[in-house]
């Protein structure tokens, strides 16, 4: 960042035009005003360096023709005015007034136009979490990996199709979703630039209205009481498609961080896991702990497991066992049992909305 001298008259000496212009774009400060300045064709431009959408750093970003790209969510302003790209000229930051006296730029300490946003539509999912009467909802999520063209069986998938059934018996409303029916893209590491990047709703999702895993957050945030997420396992931990999930949520958890707030309230989460091979204490742990950083709690025994083994190749045999077992089948409605009573009594609870933060994965960050 360029060196900020002393406000003079008005104006402040933010560098050279020559180091300037060979950067195209650089950050600078006025003062405690963080500036976006860029040179093109000999023309200086200062603009905020804070985008309207997230506060994300302009001066950061990259140039397209004459407007900054945010490096955060790729809003775009023009680098002269601070307008918004054609269309979205509503939105605008704040411009500063720039002049050159023998090779510095100096810029006024002052904006000379204010910060405009034009209204945007909420996402749905950023509406209050408030939880609509009704019996109680258990959504049940299978990280499962198939052709659902051509099903085969799934060990995971019907313990947790006994599991929802024992709720149905129960009265409770009840959703499955398959994640490999969801079109959804992988974290593309909004969190990697800044904690501030990963917004909630899902920076994703929010900008891709294709982007399908909003049907998960709906579920976890709004509308489940008990979470259920059965998953095979695949080489000693849970099947990918559990990972390509968990690693969207991290914008759940990240509103801790950013803004001292607990999404998942008073909502239960237990687990399903089976494979021919073994590790199920690891894949456990991971997605104890992982839904616990999210706000979920925990029955007694909150998980089921079924696992023949390291050198159990015989997949056939592995199918058939389950396919068969009443005992696994019972142990999946019990886990249910377990689960709606811990979520009949958290529904009598006031909800946590904030958490301290001494301690956990929600450091305070500096301004």
């Amino acid at each position: 960042m360029p060196y900020c001298r002393r406000i003079v008259d008005g104006w402040v000496d933010v560098g050279s035009l020559e180091e300037i212009a060979a950067a195209g774009l650089v950050e600078a400060r006025a003062g405690s005003r963080l500036l976006a300045l860029s040179c093109r064709d000999g023309l200086v431009g200062a603009v905020s360096g804070k985008c309207n959408h997230a506060a994300g750093p302009l001066g950061q970003g990259s140039l397209d023709g004459e407007y900054l790209v945010c490096p955060w969510h790729h809003w775009k302003f023009h680098r002269l005015t601070g307008e918004g790209e054609p269309g979205f000229e509503e939105d605008r930051v704040p411009r500063h007034d720039v002049r050159v006296e023998d090779g510095r730029v100096l810029v006024s300490a002052l904006p000379v136009t204010r910060r405009r946003s034009k209204p945007h539509p909420p996402h749905p999912l950023a509406r209050p979490i408030e939880r609509l009467p009704g019996p109680p909802r258990v959504v049940g999520i299978s990280a499962t990996a198939m052709d659902r063209r051509f099903p085969r069986f799934s060990t995971s998938e019907a313990l947790l199709a006994a599991a929802l059934s024992r709720a149905a018996e129960q009265g409770c409303e009840t959703r499955t979703i398959h994640l490999d029916s969801l079109r959804f893209r992988a974290c593309e590491g909004y969190y990697s630039k800044a904690a501030g990047a990963c917004t909630w709703p899902c920076s994703i999702t929010q900008m891709d209205p294709a982007d399908e895993l909003a049907e998960v957050y709906e579920a976890l945030v709004h509308w489940a009481d008990v979470a259920l997420v059965a998953t095979p396992i695949r080489w000693g931990a849970a099947g990918s498609l559990y990972f390509r999930m968990a690693e969207r949520l991290n914008c759940v958890q990240n509103q801790v961080t950013i803004a001292d707030r607990v999404l998942i309230r008073n909502k239960v989460a237990a687990f399903v896991i089976t494979g021919g091979q073994d590790n199920i204490q690891a894949v456990a742990g991971q997605m104890l702990t992982f839904f616990a950083e999210l706000g979920f709690l925990f029955p007694q025994f909150p998980f089921i497991a079924h696992s023949r083994g390291w050198s159990a190749e015989d997949m056939e045999n592995n199918v058939a066992l389950v396919r068969e077992s009443a005992e696994l089948r019972d142990g999946a409605r019990e886990l249910m049992d377990r689960s709606l009573a811990l979520a009949h009594d958290l529904l009598a609870t006031e909800a946590r909305t904030r958490t301290a933060r001494g301690g956990r994965k929600a450091h305070h960050l500096d301004d």
